[in-house]
């Protein structure tokens, strides 16, 4: 059996630039990646099936059309493998909650069949299938720090994160990433890449603070609570940073010390128990 972590995606910062005439939208983005996600279990089978087990599995019922599923099968496809294999996903992060669990699953399906199948494929060779699943799902194939641009395809590996750890915390409520985009408003944003990270914690708070989320006041239109969940993480002692990922719910902060980001992690389940909330690192 080979397994493959999958980390929740965080968008620092997402910019909107434009729109494709195929109604793709254009972006600006930090991605990096946290020690909160899913996992991927692969093992030999004559045909390729999928289970679902953990906390958020009972959300999951419909396989058929799984990001999962469909990055077997192209892999399997595009390279004539002739057996099919075991997938088992761990399930630990919310559904359709901004952090790209589905993207991230995928990118380790893919890079945990191409050990499996002993195709020895770069994880760059392993792009062009990725982005036929979905936008971010090349960019889910790395771990470092990633300056994203295009639809999610042009990637620009940035290096390792300062240390830093990161809160997360979402109300559990789905959020449709379509009607995010839809019911956005406004201008489109300039794009404002970087081509480091910072050295340290204070350096990125510094050019995330110039910088912002595009999506979340259309977010906002669709789930208010979106808001307390800001609130309440920018309320807690050591905070640095508090802001939505991606479409949202899921929202972040950042901290500089363990101590503060385990006692607000504490603070707010306390205060909202059916919350979902999480605490890590960056990877």
């Amino acid at each position: 059996m080979i397994e493959f972590f999958a980390p929740a995606k965080l968008n620092l910062y997402l910019h909107v630039t434009g729109k494709r005439e195929d109604g793709y939208h254009l972006l600006d983005s930090l991605f990096c990646f946290a020690s909160i996600g899913d996992n991927i279990k692969v093992s030999r089978s004559n045909e390729i099936s999928l289970e679902i087990e953990g906390a958020f599995s009972g959300e999951l019922q419909d396989c058929s059309n799984n990001s999962i599923i469909k990055a077997a099968n192209l892999l399997k496809e595009k390279y004539g493998v002739s057996s099919g294999a075991k997938i088992v996903l761990e399930k630990n992060l919310p559904i359709a909650s901004g952090i790209g669990g589905g993207s991230a699953d995928a990118a380790a399906t893919l890079l945990a069949l191409n050990e499996l199948w002993e195709l020895g494929l770069a994880t760059q060779e392993l792009e062009d299938i990725a982005l036929k699943i979905g936008a971010d799902v090349p960019a889910c194939l790395y771990r470092d720090a990633l300056q994203v641009a295009g639809i999610g395809e042009k990637i620009t590996k940035l290096g390792a994160m300062p240390q830093c750890y990161v809160l997360l915390v979402n109300p559990l409520k789905a959020v449709s990433t379509p009607a995010v985009f839809k019911n956005r408003v406004g201008d489109f944003s300039k794009e404002m890449p970087l081509d480091k990270v910072p050295d340290n914690i204070n350096d990125l708070i510094d050019v995330l603070s110039i910088r912002q989320n595009d999506l979340y006041e259309a977010a906002l239109s669709l789930e208010t609570e979106i808001a307390d969940v800001i609130k309440m993480i920018s309320d807690t002692k050591g905070c640095l940073l508090s802001r939505m990922s991606g479409s949202g719910a899921t929202c972040f902060g950042l901290y500089q010390n363990i101590d503060d980001v385990e006692r607000a992690l504490e603070q707010i389940i306390s205060k909202k128990p059916e919350w979902w909330v999480e605490n890590g690192y960056f990877l």
